[in-house]
């Protein structure tokens, strides 16, 4: 048997982040991945999908380059997209084996299962100790009750970047980031027919219903057919044709795509012999990311708590710094840090703090500040106008919630991310000179909106209840 200061399980942004963190404070650690390092993000995940997304803007450039006044003799050919970028991805992941994992043990392509919850099991009846383990399996696609699914070829995350040809017909069921993502990106790659089973109000529904409303508009433009409160009850095979019924009438495809979600990557890892507790949503952890076994840790999305590759590696880097006890002038609590995060959709849409619909429904008091993408001067040159950013904010101007729907809204997120994190007031952001004409000045006008309301009701913003 042999002996670590840590193991950690899984190799994705959690497990990453946790195991480079370790080993650079000096500590020896194992590190197991079931499949490749990188985990999800970076093989079948947020890197193929933002790369796909890359080349469908590149294709919607060259569609609309008349409007910029340029010409394109002859016409555009679309060929393997997806070999190429399957090519660099594997690349990625080998440098990032032989560089960044240099000082950390690897065992790669084994399984790992507890034995007690000092030990592991991984490869061939191999035993591993530690004194600290780092759970980091990440999560998996829900599959959601369809009749007849199981009888059907469906693509998911983990395989739609390793077809060969855009289909003709595409139906996606979801209308979250991957599914939107998706639609966008095989539509304007080539599918002739793409279709969204939502079974929620509106697409994303984790941001308020104005916002998604300016992507499902975009989308409507672009022939996406959105079918939203609705549930897909039964899939079968005519002949070469998927049918697809639902609570709305019956759709007909020759690809499905399932995007309902994520559920914890859990169930092969012996938890119970490691006696660590978990629910359907993930394992049970406390601020500082320990379970009930205060030297097993659960870091990324295989807590349940978000489901971001931003928020796993946070997670990670924060928990081995408890486990070491550093004297760090950080906070090492989860919850001090606000998580935003972005879907990268033409437009795109980001979001960091408490979205409208969650401060009426908790009764907190709070004044939308609001300004539109097409009020200035720089998005209407660029034509990319679509949009707006959005900030609630209380009556003393602290920040409590960003959404921001248009051009580069993942990058401008920052900025109100930065601003909740560190009580920063949405005045101080109006007193900050920024750069023109970027499209940061969207943040700066609507701080500066705020701030005439401020001075306008005598150092208050007025209040929606």
């Amino acid at each position: 048997m042999k002996i670590y200061d840590v193991i950690v399980i899984g190799m994705g942004p959690a497990g990453m982040a946790a195991s480079t963190t370790a080993s650079n404070f000096g500590l020896k650690v194992l590190a197991i991945e079931s499949n490749k390092i990188g985990g999800e993000c970076l093989n079948c995940g947020c890197i193929p999908s933002k790369a796909i997304l890359n080349v469908a803007a590149l294709k919607d450039d060259i569609d609309n380059i008349s409007e910029f006044g340029l010409k394109i003799n002859g016409s555009l050919d679309i060929k393997d997209v997806f070999l190429p970028i399957q090519n660099r991805i594997d690349t990625i992941g080998q440098k990032k084996a032989e560089k960044v994992f240099e000082n950390v043990d690897r065992l790669i392509g084994v399984q790992a299962e507890f034995i007690d919850s000092h030990t592991i099991k991984a490869g061939n009846n191999l035993y591993y100790a530690s004194k600290a383990i780092f759970i980091a399996t990440g999560s998996k696609p829900f599959i959601p009750n369809i009749k007849g699914i199981e009888r059907i070829d469906y693509l998911t995350n983990k395989n739609i970047f390793k077809i060969n040809e855009i289909p003709e017909r595409l139906v996606i069921i979801g209308g979250g980031a991957i599914a939107s993502e998706m639609a966008l990106s095989f539509k304007v790659l080539g599918s002739k027919q793409v279709s969204m089973i939502n079974m929620d109000e509106h697409l994303i529904p984790s941001v308020d219903k104005d916002v998604a409303e300016v992507l499902e508009e975009q989308f409507l433009k672009r022939g996406i057919e959105v079918h939203n409160n609705t549930i897909a009850t039964s899939v079968y095979k005519d002949g070469n044709t998927i049918v697809v019924n639902t609570t709305n009438g019956m759709l007909k495809c020759d690809k499905i795509l399932v995007a309902a979600g994520r559920v914890p990557n859990i169930d092969r890892l012996a938890l119970e012999k490691a006696n660590v507790h978990y629910s359907k949503k993930g394992i049970i952890v406390d601020e500082f990311n320990r379970t009930n076994e205060k030297h097993i840790y659960a870091v990324g999305d295989c807590n349940g708590i978000n489901l971001f590759s931003h928020a796993a590696m946070h997670q990670g880097m924060l928990s081995v710094m408890h486990l070491l006890g550093t004297d760090s002038p950080c906070n090492l609590k989860r919850s001090i840090y606000p998580v935003p995060w972005a879907i990268f959709t033409f437009p795109e849409i980001a979001h960091v703090g408490a979205t409208e619909k969650q401060l009426e429904k908790e009764g907190i008091k709070f004044s939308i500040v609001k300004d539109y993408f097409k009020n200035y001067g720089r998005s209407l040159v660029d034509l990319k106008d679509e949009g707006f950013v959005k900030i609630m904010v209380d009556d003393r101007g602290y920040v409590l919630g960003a959404s921001i729907v248009g051009n580069h809204a993942s990058e401008l997120i920052a900025e109100w991310t930065m601003a909740i994190q560190n009580h920063i007031t949405i005045m101080d952001v109006a007193m900050m000179q920024h750069a023109f004409p970027t499209l940061s000045m969207m943040n700066l006008r609507v701080a500066q909106m705020a701030m005439m309301q401020f001075y306008a009701n005598k150092g208050t913003l007025p209040q929606t209840a």
